[in-house]
């Protein structure tokens, strides 16, 4: 699913990670062997030793019935239906394949390498981002295979990726003309100043729902196209392509450049992450084209269509799974809502990856946040049904600031120990961490602040600092929680949640306390994933409604319900808003150490 002022896994899911950590993933590029359902996409595990979550894969025969909708010959009462599903995040790749009853049964995952040659500077090497697919795709159906099924037994694919990532290629050749410019990427800073001053800035909000900030995909191609010359002359050649990770996935997997016709699409939910896109019409607006000088006749922008089409999005050229359909196509965050089964307005799910994810469904219609939200498609599966609509929340760092404790400060050798030095201490002992690495996201919008720690004395102890760090995510989702009470005149009755950090018990009681809410957690915490394979199944028969699906992912749920005093949790809250407003200012047009910002890559 960056600075507001990269302006997110992120998605998430999929999530952020910040050049000033300089992480090093090379340790971690090793593909894993196996992959335990439900491992989050780029943390490694937060699970208490008290978790509900199974381990391990399914056989998926272990129930002996598929949901309604599905009609079987004879010959295929043997052999189950599996759709399958690229989860492509900010920190790692998988590939899972889901039964008709939406229980992993194969999957496979691998972390690449995240590149910060500056800092605030975030990028991907998109061939890598496609080998690293390419590979988990081959290693899970080894898996399936050894299950004793084979291609023949997929009935179609889903892709759910990063959002707002943006990539150019060369559409004569297919290659890639730079990196991956990754979502939480904050170059963009000054591009952003210069574009709200511009005429019409104050109209976008309500044509395409995002806020003028670095974090949309819009900013970081002008950027390209400003400051790298391979890319510049594309443009004016007019054989420049650009596209959101989904866009290039797609094109690539069916033969690139190569294909007798070149597949260049997207889904309107990642559509709506470049600032492009009319949320009412559902496709490219010549006024927000013109408003940032971006001459269509000039650049190849990917076509808009669907979430769930049995066609768009063409088949697989080679590899494992070589003429099967990709046929469902989902932002990371979208996919979440999708995968939690929020079909209906006024359910909401908060994903917890490398950032945090909080989407409200809102219906057929957008609508404009007044409170520092974003508006988004939650999803379009077309055959006749209306596009469904959401009110979005992002934050930028959630699991990033346990990896932060982790790779900067040697706080815990393993994320997974995060809960252990957490609950070594009974409280924050008065310690506030306003994790700005990179500005503040929903609903704050604050790109000048910097991560600030506050209320240290000499009693502070790691644990303080690490319960600090997790109650940090949960105050901004509280702070989510009540700007969407305000846009929407209701008051969540609950919050589903998954991703990575939702694996830690303590984190989500947390969440639970200070929300007031009672937050609900799946057995099945692969949501990202699963929303893509509901996507693809339902455009290729596996499910043929969204009424088929009211029992996929129910078993097995935990629910955390608020134990904190009101007063206290209040309390708690206004000293963490105290805490924002001291954190403002620690950045300027100037920069950091006074000198002018160096905006250009050379």
């Amino acid at each position: 699913m960056g600075d507001i002022g990269d302006y997110h896994s992120a998605r998430i899911q999929e999530g952020i990670a910040i050049g000033a950590l300089g992480v090093n993933l090379d340790a971690l590029k090793k593909p894993t062997a196996t992959i335990k359902p439900f491992l989050p996409d780029d943390i490694s595990d937060f699970s208490d030793s008290s978790s509900d979550s199974s381990t391990g894969n399914q056989h998926p025969h272990h129930e002996e019935h598929l949901p309604q909708g599905i009609i079987e010959t004879e010959e295929e009462l043997e052999r189950h239906w599996f759709v399958g599903s690229i989860d492509q995040g900010t920190t790692s790749s998988r590939f899972l394949i889901f039964n008709g009853e939406g229980d992993p049964v194969a999957s496979h995952q691998i972390e690449f390498e995240n590149l910060y040659p500056r800092s605030g500077w975030h990028e991907h090497d998109p061939l890598e981002l496609l080998s690293s697919v390419e590979e988990c795709i081959d290693q899970a159906m080894r898996k399936f295979g050894d299950l004793g099924y084979s291609k023949e037994n997929i009935r179609s694919i889903g892709i759910t990726n990063q959002r707002e990532t943006t990539v150019v290629w060369d559409s004569n050749t297919g290659e890639p003309l730079y990196n991956a410019v990754v979502w939480p990427d904050t170059r963009t800073k000054s591009i952003v100043r210069e574009l709200k001053s511009r005429d019409g800035s104050d109209q976008l909000m309500d044509l395409c729902g995002l806020p003028l900030s670095t974090y949309p995909s819009s900013v970081k191609l002008l950027w390209l196209i400003e400051n790298v010359d391979a890319v510049k002359q594309a443009y004016e050649e007019g054989r420049l392509a650009f596209g959101t990770v989904d866009s290039w996935l797609i094109y690539k997997l069916n033969g690139g450049a190569k294909a007798d016709k070149p597949v260049h699409v997207t889904d309107s939910t990642n559509a709506s992450r470049t600032m492009f896109m009319n949320l009412r019409t559902l496709q490219y607006d010549d006024t927000l084209l013109k408003f940032f000088g971006i001459d269509k006749t000039k650049i190849q922008l990917p076509k808009i269509v669907p979430s769930s089409d049995p066609v768009c999005f063409g088949k697989m050229a080679n590899g494992s799974l070589a003429g099967v359909s990709i046929a469902g196509c989902l932002g990371d965050q979208s996919s979440a809502l999708v995968g939690q089964c929020g079909f209906s307005p006024g359910q909401a799910k908060n994903t917890y990856g490398t950032g945090c994810f909080l989407l409200y469904n809102v219906g057929d219609e957008p609508v404009i946040s007044q409170y520092g939200l974003l508006a988004t498609v939650a999803y379009d599966f077309g055959g006749g049904r209306k596009p469904t609509y959401a009110l979005e929340g992002s934050i930028a760092v959630a699991g990033s600031g346990v990896k932060f404790l982790q790779n900067n400060l040697g706080f815990i050798e393993e994320s997974s120990q995060i809960n252990q030095i957490a609950e070594s201490v009974p409280d924050n002992g008065g310690v506030v961490f306003v994790t700005a690495f990179s500005g503040l996201f929903a609903p704050y919008w604050i790109d000048d602040a910097k991560g600030t720690l506050f209320g240290i004395t000499q009693h502070t102890q790691k644990g303080h600092i690490a319960r600090a760090t997790l109650e940090a995510t949960c105050y901004q989702t509280k702070a989510i929680l009540d700007a969407m009470e305000k846009d929407s005149g209701k008051k969540l009755e609950n919050l589903a949640v998954d991703g990575g950090l939702s694996n830690s018990d303590l984190c989500m009681q947390t969440q639970a306390d200070i929300s007031g809410i009672p937050v609900d957690r799946p057995a099945m915490r692969e949501t990202t994933a699963l929303g893509a394979a509901i996507a693809a199944g339902l455009a290729t028969g596996v499910w043929a409604e969204l009424a088929d699906l009211k029992e996929v992912n129910r078993n097995g749920r935990k629910v955390f319900k608020p134990q904190m005093e009101r007063e206290r949790a209040a309390k708690l809250f206004r000293k963490w808003e105290q805490a924002v407003e001291m954190s403002k200012g620690w950045l300027n047009e100037q920069g950091e150490d006074g000198q002018e910002e160096d905006d250009n890559d050379n």
